[in-house]
């Protein structure tokens, strides 16, 4: 189209024929009802409105050139003037401005006849469209078509429920915003749709809310009175959220109207330097008001990656801000409050790890996932300027906030981001500072240092013990002498307090709190460390010996003792290959040991000490098991332990006791919701770690069963892990799944009846018939493919169906089995049977029925009636009489009797005896018919023997009837 106007642009397109029939085309085709003419149809008429804007300002430079030749000849003198030529270039402007008015009145109709009916056109490709083009007009003919006129419809159009629309209506908003000429003509728009644009921030689509960031910032950069303080600080709320896009859209803002501020003004004249400095310090403190006063996320990371786009040279001004942290109040002005060295503290912090490894935060997406060739070289550079810089900057700043432990705890973790192959990397001596200083921070007597300053300073001194650069020896050094210094201190305080005749464990206050200071140090640096070479498990395993009651150790003691001596264990087990048949017995005696002390843990009277001992035994029997399966063949390979019948009783127990709890397992009820979620990350901590010595085959698959009798009744907090071990045990084992489920099931139901015939009030743990029925049936779902899983289907049919029926023998007193009703939860896995199955399964129910004295009528024995409906549910083809009947009978014609056993495998190996039908004599000579005379001749067919002989079909379709004592059952 716009080739086509831009050939005829000269004289056809004012001929007032082509121009008309195309347009009158246009309009009469964009109305249609078909989508793809009135698409299409409209594509073409704004493109064509778009051609002529373009044949409507070339007219228009015309105009003004031909005004500007005019004007020239006028000023020319009289002698040089030419009448015929100002009276030609008069003529010319004249015919310009009546072919510019003549496009003008086709870009009115096709406005009017095409765009005003389709812009709100049920298709969202046509609206987002005829916005697109909209924008485009406004921006190239501002002189007719951006006003108040034509503004609306992209005002209306924000408020479209399709995201695309809205989004194309911003990006055009964008293209006006961003030309300064334009802005005169948008101020009453901006007023009109203000509310509107920052609503759309909270858009459902990401590109919809950041696209109108970027519009509201542009809005804020070309008038400072558009939006009001209330609506900037609801706009820069946006830096703390989960999108990284729209947070770096709203750092933009924040760092042009809070942080982009001059500081102010000296009195004594200053070098550039200092002035740079202070501009620094001037924002870093509109930075800290700003975090105060919001007081909506307690992260600095997010803030920090928000600004690192906009403000990245501020944040990455590592000596400004060390210099702002060292400096005194009475150097220079007031200084910081604690409270602002300590979010200085954490910016410093943060700032680093982002140069160091980018972006990528938790909780926040968007970001990008692949880093070019310049942004690795950039990021490699700023790693170096922070190691050359910090590395002699950070024990004074260790000094500095030695008293406060957060600071101290935020401050270790800086070295973690080193660049070993930095120029400072050799600089021993400035490492040596720093390990002293990090050491000093360990063992002030000020205080016990907290679990946050443990962690930082074991996990940095992992990373710069890690390597070959010239500070990892000195590191190593002093993580030797630190740990040995520890070891020996505890061992002078255990001797004293730990009786040798008797384990007994006997100290004061003071000298407790230190024995569990130390322990704490010892527990951080074990979980990153290898401290086998000290035989920290020697020397704590007495502390487990003494009694819990009168002489033991506390339980604060016990819980650090059992948690370093499960690091202790870690370590052996994840040490390399066994170089001996001593280390190897020597290992499992340690672990022998280890289990046996904690499964008297189990019954401390403290919980924290029950739950540590659990999670221990867990960690280590969990290793032990990977230690098992990833072994070297050629080296000793580690002795097998299983753990006892005794322990793995305790360990069944605590789960039930500690996670399962409550009427729909959640738990205590919390003072608020933080501390709900923090003890349901716990529970499912504890119930994922005994899974796991479920699936690495510690304990028995049976165990299982306790676990999984929960998967209903607790299945919005731990209904994936248990579907998820459910997975892991078929996977290992199919049948042995499928007898665990059974379990499971059978236990359920054993409770139930127990409950019941003891009368006395709902025990909690019994859950009712209606729920063991649905479980069944969510255990029925988890069969997916039917033909791998058949065996295990029949099995549960199989062992269902012995269950109940096993060891029954009929009386008058006892007319039915006492855990009949079980057949109504097993019904449903029929629906998971393959056709020969049921008939199979069919049969081996007929076998446990044999002999009994069955009335399908009376109310007892309705789930008998209702498990054998389900079986016989799909018998397609055949006469479902006949096997309600019976299997017994002669075989029809053709088939061996072999066939069926063929057919029988899976209950044949699994039967303790084979299935023998009872012989009945067959009347060759009579034929059984349909009629209702047949059906009515017997008042007593409902009553079913136990093994009648059968009706079968044979190929030919005739049927083969029993004698007088064949009976109909009416299902």
């Amino acid at each position: 189209m716009a080739v086509l106007v831009a050939q005829c642009q000269h004289s056809i397109i004012f001929d007032s024929y082509l121009m008309n029939t195309l347009i009158s085309l246009l309009t009469e085709l964009s109305d249609s009802y078909v989508r793809a003419f009135r698409h299409t149809c409209t594509l073409a008429a704004v493109k064509l409105l778009s051609s002529l804007v373009a044949v409507s300002l070339s007219l228009s430079v015309g105009i003004e050139h031909s005004h500007k030749l005019y004007r020239a000849q006028k000023t020319k003198t009289r002698r040089r003037r030419s009448p015929l030529k100002q009276e030609s270039i008069q003529r010319k402007i004249t015919e310009l401005r009546e072919k510019r008015a003549e496009v003008e009145t086709m870009m009115d109709v096709v406005f009017k006849g095409i765009f005003l009916k389709r812009y709100r056109d049920v298709l969202p490709e046509i609206r987002s469209l005829c916005m697109e083009e909209l924008g485009v007009w406004m921006k190239l003919y501002s002189s007719a078509f951006l006003n108040d006129s034509y503004l609306k419809y992209m005002g209306w159009m924000m408020h479209d429920k399709v995201p695309d629309v809205r989004l194309k209506c911003v990006l055009g908003l964008q293209a006006l915003y961003g030309d300064p000429p334009l802005l005169p003509k948008l101020d009453l728009f901006t007023s009109r749709f203000k509310d509107r644009m920052i609503s759309m921030t909270l858009d459902k689509d990401n590109e919809v809310a950041v696209q109108t960031m970027k519009l509201l910032l542009l809005v804020s950069k070309t008038s400072d009175g558009a939006l009001s303080a209330e609506d900037r600080r609801q706009l820069l709320r946006f830096v703390y959220s989960s999108q990284r896009p729209l947070a770096a859209a709203a750092g933009e803002l924040l760092f042009a109207r809070l942080l982009n501020t001059e500081a102010p003004a000296a009195d004594t004249e200053i070098n550039d330097e200092e002035a740079r400095e202070r501009q620094a310090s001037a924002r870093l403190r509109a930075l800290l008001h700003f975090h105060q006063e919001s007081e909506l996320h307690s992260h600095v990371v997010y803030l920090v990656d928000s600004l690192w786009d906009s403000g990245g040279a501020l944040l990455k001004d590592w000596p400004t801000l060390t210099s702002t942290l060292l400096q005194e109040p009475s150097s220079g002005g007031p200084g910081l409050t604690r409270a602002e060295q300590a979010l200085l503290v954490e910016i410093l912090v943060a700032s680093v790890r982002q140069a160091s490894e980018g972006p990528a935060l938790a909780g926040r997406s968007g970001a990008k996932k692949v880093t070019s060739a310049r942004e690795k070289k950039s990021q490699l550079d700023d790693c170096t300027k922070l190691t050359d810089h910090l590395l002699v900057v950070l024990p004074e700043l260790l000094t500095k906030f030695s008293g406060s432990c957060d600071t101290v705890a935020s401050l270790m973790k800086i070295p973690q981001y080193f660049l070993p192959e930095g120029p400072e990397a050799d600089n021993t001596q400035a490492a040596s500072r720093l390990m002293a200083e990090m050491g000093a921070a360990l063992d002030r007597p000020a205080g016990p240092a907290g679990p946050a300053l443990l962690e930082a300073a074991a996990r940095t001194f992992l990373s710069l013990c890690v390597g070959e650069a010239s500070w990892c020896s000195v590191a190593r050094t002093a993580r030797h002498s630190m740990v040995g210094r520890w070891v020996d201190h505890l061992t002078a305080l255990l001797g004293d307090s730990l009786q040798a005749e008797s384990p007994r464990f006997s100290a004061d206050e003071e000298k407790t709190a230190d024995i569990l200071a130390t322990l704490k140090k010892l527990s951080a640096f074990h979980n990153c460390h290898d401290l086998l070479e000290w035989n920290l498990f020697g020397l704590l395993s007495p502390l487990l010996s003494a009694e819990s009651g009168e002489g033991g150790a506390p339980p604060e003691v016990l819980l650090e003792v059992l948690q370093c001596l499960s690091y202790c264990m870690l370590w052996s087990l994840s040490s390399g290959t066994l170089n001996s048949r001593e280390t190897a017995e020597s290992q499992r005696l340690q672990l022998r040991l280890f289990c046996e002390r904690s499964n008297r843990c189990l019954s401390h009277p403290d919980h924290g000490v029950q739950q540590q001992a659990f999670v221990g035994v867990c960690d280590v029997l969990t290793a032990h098991a990977r230690q098992r399966q990833v072994w070297d063949p050629s080296s000793f390979g580690p002795l097998l332990y299983t753990p006892g019948p005794k322990l793995q009783r305790a360990l069944v127990a605590f789960v039930c006791a500690r996670v399962f709890v409550g009427p729909d397992c959640g738990g205590r009820s919390a003072d608020s919701e933080a501390e709900r979620l923090e003890e349901l990350h716990r529970r499912r901590n504890l119930l994922a770690a005994f899974c796991k010595l479920i699936v690495h085959g510690v304990l028995e698959m049976s165990t299982a069963a306790e676990v999984f009798m929960y998967y209903m009744k607790c299945n919005d907090d731990f209904g994936d892990i248990i579907k998820e071990t459910m997975n892991r045990t078929r996977q290992m084992d199919k049948l042995g799944s499928a007898h665990t489920l059974v379990l499971c099931l059978q236990q359920l139901f054993l409770r139930l009846k127990r409950e019941q015939g003891s009368g006395g009030e709902a025990h909690p743990e019994v859950q009712s018939f209606a729920s063991i029925k649905e479980l069944a049936r969510r255990f029925a779902l988890t069969f997916g493919e039917l033909v791998k899983f058949r065996e295990c289907i029949v099995v549960v049919h199989r062992n269902g169906i012995e269950f109940v029926f096993q060891e029954f023998s009929q009386t008058p007193d006892a007319p039915t089995p006492p855990y009949l009703s079980y057949l109504t939860i097993l019904g449903e896995f029929s629906s998971k049977l393959l056709k020969p199955d049921k008939k199979i399964v069919f049969s081996y129910l007929q076998k446990h029925t044999g002999g009994l004295a069955i009335d399908l009528r009376e109310e007892c024995w309705q789930p008998l009636a209702c498990y054998r409906a389900s079986l016989l549910a799909a018998a397609g083809g055949e006469d479902a009489v006949s096997h309600v009947s019976s299997d017994g009978g002669a075989h029809p014609p053709g088939r061996s009797p072999s066939s069926k056993q063929k057919r029988e495998v899976f209950l044949e190996n699994k039967a303790p005896c084979p299935f023998s039908p009872i012989d009945s004599e067959v009347s060759k000579g009579q034929r059984s018919s349909f009629s209702p005379s047949h059906r009515d001749a017997d008042p007593s067919s409902s009553s079913v023997r136990a093994e009648p002989p059968a009706r079968r079909l044979d190929f030919e379709g005739s049927v083969q009837s029993a004698g007088e004592d064949t009976v109909d059952v009416e299902l």
